[in-house]
């Protein structure tokens, strides 16, 4: 997202928010023109004096109903409001999920058999050969270790796209 200086005629004096009133809320590293706000990272537009309203710059691309969503965010964090939950943080539920993987995943690389890694990782006794087969535990203990093999095999990545991933 890029903050910038409101075009001529498109902005109301008495409704923008200028440039004075944005740097006592933001810290400026002057250096690369990178604005952080409440852990958020933006890059601030070069044009501009200090008095000028800004505006968000937005590409109307793939993603602008993600940027659009993150420019609102801004503007209610800057004039004070709750900027509402990040879209982009994983769940509760998805980061257990994930974890349970990697430690799957572990346990089979030091060659722990399946009904092994379910006594782990579901805090079970452990399961015998016979009762393995009909075990409520045997499908999702599968399809944690294959979570797992994937990540390794580059599907991490993904993470960097959340919850986008699919859009891209």
């Amino acid at each position: 997202m890029t903050l910038t200086k409101t075009p001529g005629g498109l902005a109301n004096p008495r409704l923008g928010l200028d440039a004075r009133s944005l740097q006592s809320i933001l810290t400026v590293d002057d250096e690369d023109q990178v604005v952080a706000l409440r852990g958020a990272r933006l890059r601030l537009h070069r044009e501009g004096e200090v008095g000028d309203q800004v505006a968000v710059f937005l590409p109307l691309d793939q993603l602008f109903d993600i940027r659009a969503d993150a420019a609102l965010r801004l503007w209610r964090a800057l004039t004070g409001r709750t900027p509402g939950p990040d879209p982009g943080a994983l769940t509760p539920e998805r980061r257990g999920r994930l974890i349970l993987a990697l430690r799957a995943l572990d346990g089979r690389l030091e060659r722990a058999t399946y009904p092994e890694i379910a006594a782990v990782l579901f805090d079970t006794a452990p399961i015998s050969k016979r009762d393995w087969i009909s075990h409520e535990l045997r499908d999702q203990t599968g399809r944690i270790v294959r979570l797992g093999f994937s990540m390794m095999r580059g599907g991490y990545r993904r993470l960097l796209l959340h919850p986008y991933r699919r859009r891209v």
